[in-house]
């Protein structure tokens, strides 16, 4: 595993988990970021790199500021 693919599945593990926590479905926050519900799976799996703006939209949806990329 690439450095860059462990930061896709960190990324994708936080989403999740913040998501999880807000209980909400994948389809919720995938239609409210605007985005396809498959698309947004495929993120949270670490299987694409979603541009900034694909993940800004997805915290506004899950009202969170930031994301710990440390």
């Amino acid at each position: 595993m690439t450095s860059n693919d462990k930061v896709l599945v960190d990324l994708g593990n936080q989403i999740r988990g913040i998501r999880e926590d807000a209980r909400l479905t994948q389809a919720e926050v995938a239609k409210a970021a605007g985005v396809n519900a498959s698309y947004f799976a495929e993120i949270e799996r670490g299987e694409v790199n979603p541009s900034y703006k694909v993940v800004r939209a997805i915290l506004l949806a899950l009202k969170v500021n930031s994301l710990d990329v440390s």
